[in-house]
């Protein structure tokens, strides 16, 4: 019990001295000062927000990023709407990967400047379908018989296309890493399509000269 009372005692002393020590008479005339500047308001509202994250390196990405900004749909349709007349206009920031370069550009021109007989292919495909559908075996025989002639030509056709769109490509691009294969199957693909729905659109009309 000594021993308690005589902390509680020695504490109680202490007590005055440090709080004699804390209340030292200060200088009412002078301000203390914070030891740094005041930071300005950019940099403050920097430090608040954060560092500035990276751009989104995929398409989910990028929507989920959309979503956490909450951004209306009026503004998301004009911009899909944006995306979709560059692409068509063959800008080469909106293209798919496939499509974008100089070298995919003029095998395009190459393609759209001539008339092939590979653009009747959809319509073929639809033509041949509602044949099936009909109930005259005749009907159906003459299809079948008109879509393999045609098929035939067609592959004929974009073989030749292919060796064509391969040497001027080679010709006007005589650095570039030309892959025939590659080339000559992405000249069917564009050569098949109609016209209309092509992506992007054509630049040049059936006849003119490409150089």
């Amino acid at each position: 019990m000594r021993f308690l009372r005589r902390n509680s005692a020695d504490t109680v002393a202490e007590a005055p001295e440090s709080g004699a020590e804390l209340a030292e008479p200060l200088d009412k005339g002078r301000t203390v000062g914070k030891g740094k500047a005041t930071p300005k308001r950019r940099e403050a509202q920097g430090r608040r927000s954060g560092p500035v994250p990276p751009p989104p390196r995929t398409q989910r990405e990028a929507f989920k990023r959309m979503r956490g900004n909450k951004v209306s749909k009026e503004e998301r349709r004009a911009a899909a709407v944006e995306r979709r007349q560059r692409m068509m206009a063959g800008d080469d920031k909106y293209l798919l990967p496939r499509d974008r370069g100089p070298v995919k550009a003029y095998i395009r021109d190459l393609v759209d400047s001539r008339r092939n007989l590979m653009g009747l292919f959809m319509p073929l495909a639809i033509l041949v379908f509602v044949a099936l559908l009909t109930p005259s075996l005749a009907v159906q025989r003459y299809a079948t018989l008109a879509t393999t002639f045609m098929l035939i030509a067609m592959v004929i056709e974009g073989l030749i296309l292919g060796r064509i769109v391969t040497r001027k490509v080679r010709a006007k691009f005589p650095n570039e890493p030309i892959k025939g294969l590659s080339i000559g199957w992405y000249s069917f693909i564009r050569a098949s399509q109609i016209r209309k729905l092509r992506v992007p659109k054509p630049r040049v009309k059936p006849g003119d000269a490409i150089k």
